[in-house]
């Protein structure tokens, strides 16, 4: 199953690597763009469970390392919640 990282850069600029399982990051987010966080957080959320449960289909378990990057990024995101309009952009993906 191919995996990826991807790097954002979160409104306070510091940037974070993520992991999916997945390639369908891609189909969720594009390099150089920007996202309102809660929009952000909402695709992360919906692309790596949808990773998650590819996993889960090829091997019979869903992928743990999945599930703990988006705690991750909801955990980074909390942090913002009481800015006024947070943005999020994603840099770069890694195959």
């Amino acid at each position: 199953m191919p995996e990826m990282r991807f790097r954002v850069r979160w409104p306070d600029q510091t940037e974070s690597l993520c992991y999916s399982p997945s390639l369908v990051i891609k189909d969720y987010f594009q390099p150089g763009q920007t996202y309102p966080l809660p929009e952000f957080v909402k695709h992360s959320r919906e692309a790596l469970e949808i990773a998650s449960e590819r996993v889960r289909q090829k091997y019979g378990y869903t992928c743990s390392s999945a599930m703990s990057q988006l705690a991750e990024i909801e955990a980074k995101a909390s942090q913002f919640l009481g800015s006024e309009n947070p943005q999020v952009s994603v840099t770069e993906f890694i195959e």
